[in-house]
């Protein structure tokens, strides 16, 4: 088995490197991620300026991209034949929620997902100390068993590990994303001239979606499993708007040759 690791920390993250352990039993691992931190640039690729691959040793090469980049070049270009899975991690702090619309992490494995390749993306819970050795136990768990079943065409896993000692760890949940609510999201400041600016930050003080929710999951000691769909579709409400269709298209403006048209097919009608 082929396997892909990729990260949005950077090469140099121990995380990274306990993942790639990890996975060494399953397969053969192929190392391509970030020369430096990425983190935040959700599904940015790189268009503007050129890609410089840099190969570290056997299998493990460093890029001048983002995650997305690197798993395109992985994939497409230094990978001798495609993977047979993808794994993202071993991030420096959780993905739950809405975070997935932001994290390098979870959007290197939708960018696999894209490619047709099975794939997981892994998050360690923790603030400076992150217990690496013990989320890479519950990836290649979660590996294998990707491995061994495949994954729903379009989806992928986020998998999310508390911060406690694998003996505190209670088990496993498949979980829902939740949605997360922050305080002062937007901190101004003033420079040394006097003049503002501005931190995205702010803390998290709550969540809501409840139900089965990742987040839940961790407070509670478990590891959290979300599959999550590419297809964003909200499918439940297409014929609500289909309604519109109607409306809509009574109010787009005919050419001139399409109103003479009209009016000559109008005059042959009985």
């Amino acid at each position: 088995m082929r396997i892909l690791v990729t990260n949005d920390d950077g090469i140099l993250s121990p995380g990274i490197t306990a993942l790639a352990k990890s996975l060494a039993a399953l397969g053969e691992v192929w190392v391509v991620a970030p020369d430096r931190e990425r983190t935040a640039v959700a599904h940015s690729v790189t268009l503007h300026k050129p890609l410089r691959l840099h190969q570290i040793r056997a299998r493990v090469f460093a890029v001048n991209g983002t995650p997305v980049d690197c798993v395109n070049l992985a994939v497409l270009q230094v990978m001798p034949r495609p993977p047979h899975l993808l794994v993202s991690g071993i991030n420096k702090g959780v993905n739950l929620g809405d975070d997935v619309m932001y994290s390098g992490t979870v959007s290197a494995a939708m960018e696999g997902t894209i490619l047709g390749v099975p794939s997981v993306a892994v998050s360690q819970e923790g603030q400076e100390n992150f217990r690496f050795t013990v989320g890479a136990i519950y990836a290649a768990r979660v590996a294998r068993l990707v491995l061994a079943h495949g994954l729903p065409e379009e989806s992928l896993l986020n998998v999310n590990i508390p911060n406690r000692p694998r003996p505190d760890i209670k088990g496993v949940r498949v979980t829902c994303l939740s949605r997360r609510r922050f305080d002062n999201p937007i901190i101004e400041k003033l420079d040394p001239h006097g003049r503002k600016y501005y931190w995205i930050a702010g803390k998290r003080v709550s969540w809501s979606r409840s139900k089965d929710a990742d987040h839940e999951a961790l407070e509670d000691g478990y590891v959290s499993i979300t599959p999550i769909r590419m297809d964003s579709t909200h499918h439940g409400v297409l014929d609500q708007f289909r309604a519109w269709e109607p409306m809509l298209t009574r109010g787009v403006r005919k050419s001139p040759a399409s109103r003479s048209a009209a009016g000559s097919m109008g005059k042959l009608d009985p």
